[in-house]
């Protein structure tokens, strides 16, 4: 593995399974896709630091009727020191028209089930507009043991949560989104520069 400085644009894109993250990372060295699972825990924008390459390579995938050929680098970690809003100029390298890498990882056909995107999907509980406890009303004893022992499995050995949590990339990728979704749900923020999540005070 070698590190070296670079920026990485990450561009958030809404795809048939939900939000997905794909990034380009710059470096002295070249340009690369990156689609590493970690990803997926940051928020749309340009980071600067260090960046561990463990893997160059050729990568190929079709989509609307056309095959891409892509070089990408595989993270092997990094060490962000800046944060800046995405350029116009990143966003149009990134095209919206990327297959999510969950579609890439199983190789099955594209549905035609359309499932709601991240911010639908972590729309509150409590949210007047689907919850019909009445107002003021504690929601039941059942329904909290049922969101814990639901939070258990998903977390599985990070359970319990604690004021900080760090996600493992190397899980299952759709389990990570919703690990992420169930976070902020949750009233925890992501913090790029510690690449952790920590729960609002």
């Amino acid at each position: 593995m070698i590190t070296i400085p670079g920026r990485l644009a990450i561009k958030t894109i809404h795809g048939r399974n939900g939000d997905f993250n794909v990034g380009r990372l710059a470096t002295s060295i070249g340009e690369f896709v990156v689609k590493n699972a970690e990803l997926e825990q940051y928020a749309e924008g340009q980071y600067e630091g260090d960046f561990g390459i463990a893997e160059i390579r050729p990568s190929t995938y079709t989509t609307n009727g056309r095959m891409v050929i892509e070089i990408r680098a595989l993270l092997g970690g990094m060490t962000l020191s800046n944060i800046d809003a995405l350029s116009a100029d990143d966003a149009q390298r990134l095209s919206p028209q990327e297959v999510d890498p969950i579609d890439e990882e199983t190789q099955t056909p594209a549905s035609s089930d359309v499932r709601p995107s991240r911010k639908a999907r972590t729309r509150d509980r409590r949210d007047p507009l689907v919850d019909t406890t009445p107002f003021g009303a504690a929601p039941p004893a059942e329904t909290k043991a049922r969101d814990e022992d639901a939070d258990k499995t998903l977390f599985d050995t990070l359970w319990p949560l604690g004021e900080t949590v760090k996600l493992d990339p190397t899980v299952d990728r759709q389990r990570l989104r919703q690990q992420c979704d169930r976070l902020g749900v949750l009233g925890y923020t992501f913090t790029p520069l510690a690449q952790e999540w920590r729960l609002a005070t």
